[in-house]
């Protein structure tokens, strides 16, 4: 019998075990993964041999320990205005609390002597408003991906022995119990008083089923799509420098709908990811100088939201990345000038282009792929962008499709992260509350004190 089971080894798994063992070392936990360890995770795409996605049983881009951010961009922001909805349960200045203290806990781990960006008193926030955009207030610590891994390991290394892991396991069913939570696996069960569920994005489906035989109330959410853009670094120094991470948002004239930038990556790579099968594309970038390109890359995004009857908006991404996925057998890029003169790009179009792909992807024409009003919401802010970034229209910039950011069903919880079962709680971006790496490590910590509290 352990104290609590956590499902899912993501930051806010993570998060979880590490505070539980900081305020009760005496407790006994378990930690279940349906990823790889950390050392173990290795996505065969080599740019060589493979260049492509194979679609492996288990990802290990999107799952193992550290979950879908182990490689990202290891963007920690710190703020309420974006990110997710933490601070809606839990409070503004709790959540901005928490993640500054998650942030010491980076540091302490081996992200000393990386940067600390923040948006105060930018001069990019006049520029932006005397052009119809918005600058959001953040600061921003960039890990890197070589760094991140780095804390993880960090992490990891105080963790493994004080806290049971059972990797490439994945938990089929979760009962309630008289004494608490039964996880049933395959070859066997765990038992425990207390469960926290951070099973992130690839986990969607399975919260989903979890929610349904456990009569938790969930509420759709939405669904980002979008485009990853890719352009030479030069072209947004002036901010990438100051700001590193930017996100801004533009209003469009036509429909009026947001168009944001995301997951900003300078001097970076353009990555295939692979969610339930499905390819689509994202971005990533190091802190070692040695490792980094020339060009700069990041997201435009439209947010999509649904009301009745219409409840599976997380199946409206799929279908529109799958289509990409037939068209192209994967991921579709495309110049901007031909976008907008109307016509695919082909090989040879993208091998004469200034800017040079850093994913091998298929040139294509993705007006075949993405719905005319996300599309025109995206041509309308590359020519806003262009304004406070000139040459961000260019004719070669480059056009990788799809983006889609998927979001859990949002769950029902109260003012603890807690269901309507006692003891269990929902966390990360599994629970539909938090999108990015710091509000899901900070939801992580908050349940963990909240557990230890009751435990006086």
């Amino acid at each position: 019998m352990y104290d609590v089971l956590i499902i899912g080894a993501g930051p806010g798994g993570i998060y979880s075990a590490y505070e539980l063992i900081q305020k009760r070392p005496g407790m006994r936990i378990a930690v279940f993964e349906s990823g790889h360890a950390l050392e173990k995770r290795r996505c065969p795409i080599d740019g060589k041999k493979i260049k492509s996605c194979i679609k492996c049983s288990t990802c290990s881009v999107m799952n193992g320990f550290g979950g879908a951010g182990a490689f990202s961009d290891g963007k920690y922001n710190i703020t309420n205005d974006f990110g997710g909805t933490l601070y809606e349960y839990i409070g503004r200045e709790t959540a901005l609390e928490l993640m500054h203290y998650v942030d010491q806990i980076n540091m302490e781990h081996g992200g000393a002597g990386t940067r600390m960006y923040s948006t105060a008193g930018s001069s990019l926030k006049k520029l932006c408003m005397q052009n119809h955009l918005s600058l959001l207030e953040a600061s921003v610590r960039h890990l890197g991906t070589d760094i991140n891994y780095v804390v993880l390991q960090g992490l990891y290394q105080e963790l493994k022995d004080r806290v049971d892991f059972f990797f490439d396991t994945r938990v089929e069913h979760l009962k309630k119990t008289e004494d608490g939570y039964l996880a049933e696996y395959e070859g066997g069960s765990a038992e425990g008083r207390y469960c926290i569920i951070s099973a992130g994005r690839s986990g969607s489906k399975w919260m989903e089923t979890v929610c349904r035989e456990m009569g938790i109330e969930t509420r759709s959410n939405r669904v980002d799509i979008g485009v990853r853009v890719e352009i030479p670094a030069v072209i947004f120094s002036h901010i990438t420098d100051e700001l590193y991470e930017s996100k801004i948002v533009y209003r469009t004239a036509k429909f009026e709908d947001n168009v944001r930038t995301f997951c900003m990556n300078p001097r970076g790579f353009v990555v295939n990811e692979n969610t339930n099968g499905i390819i689509t594309v994202n971005g990533h970038s190091f802190e070692d100088e040695s490792r980094k390109t020339e060009n700069t890359n990041f997201a435009l995004l439209v947010a999509k939201h649904f009301s009745e009857p219409f409840k599976d908006s997380n199946g409206y991404g799929e279908s529109i990345a799958r289509l990409s996925n037939m068209l192209g057998g994967g991921v579709i890029v495309q110049r901007f000038g031909d976008l907008e003169r109307g016509r695919r790009s082909t090989k040879k179009r993208i091998e004469e282009s200034t800017v040079h792909p850093t994913l091998a992807a298929t040139p294509g024409d993705l007006s075949l792929v993405l719905p005319k009003r996300v599309l025109d919401g995206i041509i309308e802010m590359i020519y806003a962008l262009d304004k406070i970034a000139p040459g961000t229209a260019s004719d070669d910039t480059l056009l990788y499709g799809v983006e889609v950011k998927f979001y859990n069903m949002e769950v029902a919880l109260d003012e603890h992260l807690e269901t309507r079962h006692k003891g269990l709680f929902v966390i990360g971006d599994g629970s539909g509350v938090t999108h990015s790496l710091s509000h899901a490590s900070a939801s992580g910590v908050f349940v963990a004190r909240e557990i230890a509290a009751r435990e006086d």
